[in-house]
């Protein structure tokens, strides 16, 4: 009798084990409800800290998956605009977040300055010229002057001001070999297939076949800043602000920094 009870109470065991074990295959877990995945549209200048901020972000946030696009601003701007799937855009520049703004593609009351940079001009590494200011691209022994596309890159926007202020523009546009992004400039001078060229100061700084051999003065040009939006189509705008604050914190603004970015006031 004693083994009966025994045997019938591990079958009745046993029939509810397996009745939880399929109940539980049946009814899927619930998904994490910060398990998301970010898009972030760039400027290009800002791929070597932003890669170095990423992983600090991720430690703090591990529901948070985020991919990158560096790129122009111009570019970036126009996939907005076109439906890209962006969850925040970075700028390099105003002109372009105004321009979505204006259109109500960016949540207004996410935008803010997060950044500055400063304009300077360099040379390869290797270069005999003996540049010392941005007058001296008039010199006849420079050739080539590679500059970001005005219309779509910022840093060749905010050189054609400098160059403009100071009386030279027209001198110096034969000259002139447009690269479609900042890093692309950078790129040029580096191998040589310009004698010039003017690109961020945190460029300068990221790369050892340039040097830097002057600096843009501030009154030159406009202000150079970095703002930040949530787009107004994200699907992921919780997690979208998560990240643009993470970036005004202490950790990612030391990063900022390291990379010679100014902190926007």
């Amino acid at each position: 009798m004693k083994r009966k009870r025994i045997l019938a109470f591990l079958a009745g065991f046993l029939a509810t084990l397996l009745l939880a074990i399929s109940f539980k295959a049946v009814i899927p877990t619930p998904a994490n409800a910060q398990s998301t995945t970010l898009l972030i549209g760039a400027a290009a200048s800002l791929q070597d800290a932003i890669k170095e901020v990423d992983p600090l972000f991720k430690s703090a946030h591990p529901g948070i998956k985020v991919n990158y696009n560096f790129a122009a601003s111009g570019p970036l701007q126009q996939q907005i605009e076109q439906g890209a799937p962006i969850d925040l855009f970075i700028a390099a520049a105003t002109k372009q977040m105004d321009a979505l703004q204006a259109k109500n593609l960016i949540l207004a009351d996410t935008r803010r300055n997060i950044l500055t940079n400063s304009l300077v001009l360099v040379v390869p590494s290797n270069s005999s010229l003996g540049l010392t200011s941005f007058k001296q691209l008039t010199n006849s022994n420079v050739k080539k002057i590679s500059v970001g596309e005005p219309r779509s890159v910022p840093a060749g926007q905010y050189a054609e001001q400098v160059f403009k202020n100071l009386g030279i523009l027209d001198q110096l546009k034969p000259k002139f070999v447009y690269g479609n992004s900042v890093r692309n400039v950078l790129g040029t001078v580096e191998s040589g297939n310009a004698d010039a060229g003017v690109i961020y100061a945190t460029d300068a700084k990221v790369s050892n076949k340039v040097k830097q051999v002057a600096t843009a003065p501030n009154n030159l040009h406009s202000p150079i800043v970095y703002p930040i939006a949530v787009i107004t189509a994200s699907k992921n705008q919780p997690s979208a602000r998560t990240y643009a604050q993470f970036l005004t914190g202490q950790k990612a603004q030391a990063i900022f920094k390291k990379y010679g970015f100014g902190i926007a006031k």
